[in-house]
């Protein structure tokens, strides 16, 4: 049996958005149209910004993970879309796709006994897989809370 079974369980779990706060999809598949492009002062980022921002950085992490020929976007820029509204009405909807299948993607390799989750990435600057997944999981809660607070405050000045 894999001595890091129950690592890879935690592990999967945190990714998964489960635990002490609202669940990913419950926040992405559901998040209103209409505000969808919305700022306020209060967070400087559209929800399309956010959802991006998630979906770019979870990619890059992934893929520094298990391509040694890959390079990031530049910084902040590569990160960041300029644009605050999706750019399609489809666009939501693809981005919210794409980031669940590079979710799972990271889940696999961190469920797969076959990756060692403590050894440094050897392409990497001491990074190892457990730390990537940790990151993967920590950025997309911070932004998670973000994006649940720029909905109620959209809700409430609704009112």
């Amino acid at each position: 049996m894999d001595e890091n079974q129950d690592l890879r369980k935690r592990l999967d779990y945190f990714l998964s958005g489960k635990g002490a706060h609202i669940g990913l999809e419950k926040v992405l598949l559901d998040y209103p149209e209409e505000y969808r492009g919305k700022t306020h002062p209060a967070i400087p980022y559209s929800a399309w910004q956010l959802l991006e921002h998630m979906r770019i950085a979870q990619w890059d992490i992934l893929e520094f993970s298990i391509n040694k020929d890959h390079e990031s976007p530049e910084w902040p820029a590569g990160y960041w879309p300029a644009e605050q509204n999706p750019p399609s009405k489809d666009s939501w909807d693809a981005s919210v796709q794409q980031f669940f299948r590079d979710l799972k993607k990271m889940q696999k390799l961190v469920d797969n006994p076959a990756t060692d989750l403590h050894s440094n990435i050897p392409h990497g600057s001491g990074q190892n897989i457990l730390r990537e997944a940790l990151l993967v999981a920590d950025h997309n809660a911070y932004h998670l809370g973000q994006l649940v607070m720029l909905k109620k405050i959209l809700e409430s000045d609704k009112m």
